[in-house]
């Protein structure tokens, strides 16, 4: 039998397993770990005839190491070793290994908590850090540590950091293997490319197929990409020796299969696949990798609350492990689409999923599990707090959650479905309505690329035009009567998917309403995307029921849709653009999803109009539905919103009189003087209306009404009949002056109470007048017969010995016919040109 560098440690792996119930396993690309590690430890004692679950990150990888593994013990698929995927089991009642998908393992915990039968679960590929993998390790960590003390885990990796892992599982032993990996030539680009990428990668592939022999593999960021590229070579290469085969993880199995199959004799290959054949896969015959080091990974945002795809640079493990696909079988050559010096900015490896992606699935797999609090669980990287609330609220929405985040029998369902928690959210919904097997085809249609192509999809995101092309197809028919160009692969998918869905739920043919739905399918759409319902705005502009603007660019069929759902959305921008949607009612809305609106009544300020408003509010989020005025408004309410309205324009809205502000102002003068008085600042007055203002304003509603407001009584309500008496006294509003006048005292500024008086009106007054029993001193402003400011000062005496005779030479040359006595002191006051004589 042919022997893999991973057979010289199988010894330590053995070893480690039999005296621990965990091991760490690193080992290079090529080493066999994936085939022959399971293989190597079906007859161990502690095993004891129990299976052993091999978990893979892909369906395909799946499927390929399943089948090489029983050919390796001369079997078929589904006797000593099968798999199980999504929507395709093979295995029997011999079975001991099973190869399954890691949702697979989620599902089957979620059965069976103690997974009996069960003596070994390999995480294989771990370094991927997918959601499914790390909610399945803390799953399987919990159930060992409450039921199954005896169950073993093995975690394998090519490129893991192993330390982390081993301390998460208790401190296992790690055993590293050293791969059999052929040297391989790396070749850089001497500058970066310019342009778009599909011109460079066809450009490379050209000269990798003229100067090198073999297969090559060709990673590029997504299908689109594919696509393009397979088109461009097509043109550019005619050559008869030449297959192109895409590789990515929504073909059909067949496609795949084909892809990573060996060449035919005298036939060369060129694969053009996307991350999907990093690792696990070995594909027959490759000796030359072209790297567009580039790849498309789901980025959520906890702040709106969609995903969309982003393509970045991959990191230099991931650079790494598709270069390493190049020496698996013998030396090759690896073309890398940037120069060498921007090695050192490539990320050391990619960011775990469940640190980017959106928690909806797991946020439900925990609720089921029974955990509310992730960090009940062992985790690597514990999911992010913002995005796993943005989840349990969505799933509230769904009806999958109740109020304190347990799970609700809808939500059980849901889990059970297997299926994207939005996507089974609609179909449950939809069968209730019976509308069911149109809901399977819209979500397998939501699952897959858009089949319009890309140089149409601008024009028209209506959904109903996809369901219509996809119903053409399916009668046998070819055109939905629009110029379309359509992915017709992609349609045979959904097809099939579909298909499979309504079998495995036992849906037979709609009820009532046509196939195409009309607004049904909108409706459906409401079911699965309840955040995204839209209200139009203005022409081809929409509010998001999440409070997010969208737009649909250019004159399209739904650009003047009073409702809509948007299915896909780019996320990008203030208003982000919409990709696909469909026209609902808001009839079906408003008798399908009454839960979800809320009725409100709302009395407040209204700005404009400087008065309270009672309105009467039918809401769906941020979107308002209806507004009517409210007949009448409770008394309290009322009051509540009119004293808001206050605060909000600021007390200078109130109608302040001479007097009033005065006793507003003596009360801040003795507050500053003595903390005790009440502090009657604007401020201060604003933080308090409801106490001294409240009593007074039963009955008015508007900004109008407050004229009759006697504000003075208000104010001067505030204070005891004592602390009135005592405020006469030490702050008066006026003083009487040496002439008689009473002349009132400013105290505008608190710091500073001052007295505006003609000067002649103060002769015989020896010193400054004083309030505050005497502790405080007036200035005075001194002011000429025409009431001008000649003089302003804190102590009248040393005015009367100093200043004066100045003032008095410029005052006597200007008012010849006023008094202005030589000694101040002795002088009779006026109010007067001259003393009465």
């Amino acid at each position: 039998m042919k022997q893999f560098p991973v057979d010289q440690i199988v010894p330590e792996v053995k070893a480690a397993l039999r005296d621990h119930r965990s091991a760490v396993l690193t080992a290079e690309p090529g080493a066999g770990k994936t085939t022959r590690v399971p293989i190597a430890l079906l007859d161990e004692p502690w095993l004891a005839g129990q299976r052993i679950l091999l978990l893979e990150p892909r369906r395909l990888a799946a499927r390929s190491a399943a089948s090489f593994m029983a050919a390796s013990l001369g079997e078929s698929v589904g006797e000593t070793v099968g798999y199980r995927v999504r929507m395709d089991t093979k295995v029997g009642p011999t079975t001991r290994i099973e190869v399954i998908t890691e949702g697979i393992l989620t599902r089957m915990l979620q059965t069976d908590p103690a997974l009996e039968g069960v003596g070994l679960i390999i995480f294989d590929e771990f370094h991927e850090r997918s959601l499914h993998a790390d909610l399945g390790l803390a799953l399987t960590l919990q159930s060992r540590d409450v039921l199954r003390e005896d169950l073993r885990i093995l975690v394998m990796s090519a490129t893991l950091e192993a330390e982390p892992v081993s301390t998460l599982l208790g401190q296992a032993p790690v055993i590293q293997s050293i791969g059999r990996m052929f040297p391989v030539e790396t070749r850089y680009l001497k500058r970066p490319f310019e342009g778009r990428l599909e011109p460079a990668v066809v450009r490379t592939i050209l000269e990798a197929w003229e100067q090198e022999s073999g297969d090559l593999l060709v990673f590029l960021p997504g299908a689109a990409e594919i696509r393009r590229v397979e088109m461009l070579l097509g043109e550019a290469l005619t050559d008869s020796r030449l297959r192109i085969a895409p590789l990515y993880g929504i073909l059909s199995a067949q496609a795949q299969d084909r892809a990573i199959a060996p060449a035919k004799q005298g036939e060369r290959k060129i694969v053009l696949a996307t991350s999907i054949a990093e690792t696990s896969l070995t594909v027959e015959g490759v000796r030359i990798v072209i790297d567009s080091g580039l790849m498309r990974v789901p980025r959520f945002s906890p702040r709106t609350g969609m995903t969309r795809l982003e393509t970045i640079p991959v990191s230099k493990a991931a650079a790494d492990q598709r270069r390493g696909r190049a020496g698996r079988l013998c030396p090759g050559v690896c073309y890398r689409l940037w120069p060498e010096e921007q090695d050192r900015f490539l990320q050391a490896r990619s960011t775990p999923e469940i640190l980017e992606t959106d928690l909806a699935a797991l946020v439900l797999e925990l609720s089921l599990w029974g955990i509310a609090d992730p960090a009940e669980l062992a985790w690597l990287d514990l999911p992010p707090a913002g995005a796993f609330a943005q989840a349990r609220e969505l799933l509230r929405q769904l009806g999958a959650l109740g109020d304190q985040g347990e799970i609700t029998p809808h939500g059980r369902k849901m889990a059970e479905l297997g299926v994207q928690p939005r996507l089974a959210h609609m179909i449950l919904q939809a069968i209730l309505l019976g509308h069911g097997s149109l809901a399977c085809e819209l979500a397998a249609l939501l699952g897959e690329r858009d089949i319009v192509r890309r140089g149409q999809r601008g024009h028209d995101a209506d959904l109903r035009l996809r369901m219509e092309l996809l119903h053409s197809f399916a009668n046998g028919g070819h055109s939905s009567g629009r110029d379309v160009v359509v992915d017709e692969a992609a349609i045979s998918r959904i097809l099939l998917e579909a298909a499979e869905w309504k079998r495995a739920l036992a849906i037979e043919a709609d009820r009532g309403e046509q196939r195409g739905g009309g607004d049904v399918i909108g409706l459906l759409l409401a079911f699965a995307f309840p955040d995204r319902i839209a209200q139009r705005r203005t022409n081809g502009r929409f509010l998001l029921r999440n409070g997010r603007g969208a737009v649909l660019e250019g004159m399209q069929p739904l650009t003047n849709e009073a409702y809509l759902v948007a299915a896909e959305l780019d996320n990008q921008g203030v208003d982000s653009r919409i990709y696909l949607a469909a026209p609902v009612s808001l009839a079906d809305l408003q008798r399908e999803c009454s839960e979800q609106f809320a009725e409100e009544t709302i009395v407040s300020w209204d700005r404009e109009t400087k008065s309270v408003q009672g309105r009467k509010r039918l809401r769906l989020g941020a979107l308002m539905i209806k507004e009517v005025s409210l007949p009448a408004i409770d008394p309290q309410e009322l009051l509540q919103a009119l004293l808001d309205g206050i605060w909000e324009e600021g007390v200078d809205i109130l109608p302040w009189t001479k007097a009033s502000r005065q006793f507003q102002q003596r009360l801040c003068f003795l507050h500053q003087q003595d903390g005790s008085w009440p502090d009657m600042a604007d401020e201060a007055l604003a933080a308090t209306l409801e106490d001294w203002l409240g009593p007074h304003l039963y009955g008015m509603k508007s900004a109008a009404d407050l004229n009759r407001l006697n504000l003075f009584s208000a104010l001067e309500a505030v204070l005891t009949w004592d602390e009135q008496r005592q405020m006469d006294e030490l702050a008066p509003t006026h003083l009487i002056v040496p002439s008689g006048s009473r002349i009132p005292i400013d105290y505008s500024d608190p710091a500073a109470p001052f007295l505006s008086v003609r000067l002649q009106e103060m002769f015989g007054q020896q010193d400054t007048p004083r309030i505050m029993r005497g502790k405080v001193p007036l200035i005075l402003h001194l002011l000429s017969p025409a009431q001008r400011p000649v003089q302003v000062t804190r102590d009248l005496a040393s005015f009367w010995q100093n200043a004066y005779f100045e003032v008095k030479k410029d005052l006597k040359g200007r008012y010849p016919k006023h008094y202005w006595p030589e000694d101040p002191y002795s002088a009779v006051p006026t109010n007067r040109a001259k003393p009465k004589s």
